[in-house]
């Protein structure tokens, strides 16, 4: 039954986060809350990992979602229900391209889902922000008060300044996510 539920779940998720990998956070984030199987704070390190490893970033993250929850099975089960959808429309738009791309419903259709992949995208973003830069307060005002969590802030603002305005802007990217990872690891001890 776990695996019926994982594809049905990611390709919810792979129907309806039009945009790439950042669009599928705001589903995931639901998508634990409806069902245990990550934390916030799992899908925060998921996100890390999943933009720091080879690979389309929601795939990486439904497959690691399925391995935690179902094993290898599940792993495959969960890549395969989020890929579903786009091979289904893939193969639909590719059977009748030629009256699609003359019709105006669908250049407005695709003009419109622009603007939904824009505010996929910057709900995860400022999901991600808030994960990353924000701890929340503990006790009865938690649920209203979150408070800055500085080293991530001084990390993300010492990257800013090395990329933009030093010699080290030229340094390839994987050394900020190698020396990022590492900083991570200090600062979690």
């Amino acid at each position: 039954m776990i695996y019926l539920r994982l594809f049905f779940e990611f390709c919810r998720v792979g129907l309806f986060s039009v945009g790439g990998g950042l669009a599928t956070i705001p589903f995931l984030t639901d998508l634990g809350e409806r069902t245990g199987w990550f934390t916030p704070g799992q899908l925060a390190d998921m996100i890390a990992i999943s933009e720091s490893t080879p690979g389309p970033m929601g795939v990486n993250m439904a497959t690691y979602v399925g391995f935690t929850s179902g094993g290898i099975l599940g792993g495959v089960v969960s890549t395969l229900g989020l890929i579903f959808p786009s091979i289904i429309v893939i193969l639909v738009i590719a059977r009748f391209l030629q009256k699609f791309r003359q019709s105006k419903v669908v250049d407005g259709v695709f003009y419109g889902l622009r603007a939904a992949s824009v505010a996929l995208i910057t709900a995860a973003m400022l999901q991600v922000a808030r994960i990353a830069l924000l701890r929340p307060a503990q006790g009865p005002e938690s649920a209203f008060t979150s408070y800055p969590n500085w080293p991530p802030i001084a990390l993300a603002v010492v990257i800013f300044v090395c990329v933009k305005f030093t010699p080290l802007k030229k340094v390839h990217p994987i050394f900020f996510i190698i020396a990022s990872a590492i900083v991570g690891v200090v600062f979690s001890f």
